[in-house]
């Protein structure tokens, strides 16, 4: 275990906790329903031991209670942590973004799949900078940076979807990452085309159906 700080800015004050960083990032993912501080004190500046009042805690976070301030802090504010958990973040993204393009990618000059190795290569070479978001928010991104070392390609699937007046709301956020083209009909009905990547369909389908109770029209087009 390692203790790190949490903090979090309100108004013109800081305030900073120290806690246990696993369980405090389990806390902040929702993972854990419970996170205890490693001091019964909420502070302005911890390397000073500078405590906050009474009035201060009351005044951020309407109340003076430490364990109920501790969890705002933890789940609202900024958990340091150590470059060992920085590298292991790192490289789980790493293998998730390998593990994808392994599944869906292909060298469209011969047809076959790429291998795990060569995708991982090409990666470092083209110095792909991986955000900490998930892999199908990023991997047009990606793709375009591993283009410049080797010849890639994904699989996609061309879907045309109309999604009711009722539902456009909640469902333009499943469809605007893979929007190819949209038209707005007269009765207030979105017909948008997307593209894709076969790896992600099934996935997509579910969250256009979760968001639309299972009335969005949907017709795959053959290219």
């Amino acid at each position: 275990m390692a203790n790190t700080t949490a903090k979090i800015r309100r108004g013109s004050k800081h305030f900073e906790i120290l806690v246990d960083m696993d369980d405090a990032l389990k806390f902040k993912k929702g993972e854990t329903s419970t996170i205890i501080a490693e001091s019964d004190f909420i502070f302005t500046n911890l390397k000073k031991g500078e405590k906050a009042s009474s009035a201060d805690l009351n005044e951020a976070f309407g109340t003076d209670d430490i364990q109920e301030v501790v969890e705002k802090i933890v789940k609202s504010g900024d958990i340091e942590v150590n470059q060992e958990h920085r590298s292991a973040e790192q490289e789980l993204k790493l293998k998730q973004v390998v593990d994808f393009l392994t599944t869906n990618a292909m060298d469209p000059q011969t047809g076959n799949p790429i291998t795990a190795g060569r995708i991982r290569r090409a990666i470092e070479e083209a110095r792909v900078n991986i955000k900490n978001v998930p892999v199908e928010n990023q991997i047009s991104e990606i793709l375009a940076e591993i283009s410049k070392v080797i010849p890639i390609k994904i699989e996609t699937k061309h879907v045309k979807i109309t999604i009711p007046a009722m539902h456009t709301g909640r469902a333009y956020g499943v469809v605007a990452q893979y929007k190819e083209s949209e038209k707005w009909l007269d009765d207030g009905s979105l017909e948008v085309k997307v593209k894709v990547p076969s790896g992600l369909i099934m996935d997509f389908y579910d969250k256009l159906n979760s968001v639309t109770h299972g009335s969005a029209l949907t017709e795959e087009i053959k290219e």
